[in-house]
């Protein structure tokens, strides 16, 4: 059993949309765990980048699974492009996500995976 350190980690699901593969990242604080010795597994607490309300609403929006993987060993960049050696989508929520327009990346992605299926 052990807590996870508090600093920067990000939260990961891979999605199947049929058509393609979206990996979806958010970028999450890792804050002290309270004590819970009733709990023998490994514990992590985060709070989701930018906050929980936009987190959440950019994780459901892009489709976000409840199975997820997490790291505190490596950053968003290092799947994004890992995303690119596999040709999958990568959407990320961070600090700076704002819904307007992640709706937005998600809708023009979906067009170009539509169309470059016919072109690449």
């Amino acid at each position: 059993m052990f807590n996870t350190a508090p600093g920067k980690g990000i939260n990961v699901s891979v999605i199947d949309l049929g058509n393609r593969f979206r990996m979806i990242v958010n970028d999450v604080e890792v804050v002290k765990c309270p004590d819970m010795p009733k709990l023998p597994v490994a514990r992590v607490l985060w709070k989701p980048m930018p906050d929980l309300k936009i987190g959440a609403a950019a994780w459901i929006l892009a489709g976000g699974a409840h199975h997820t993987g997490f790291s505190s060993a490596i950053n968003s960049e290092y799947l994004e492009d890992f995303a690119g050696m596999l040709g999958i989508e990568f959407v990320l929520i961070d600090a700076g996500c704002n819904l307007e327009t992640f709706r937005k990346e998600l809708r023009w992605n979906e067009i170009f995976y539509h169309i470059s299926s016919g072109i690449i």
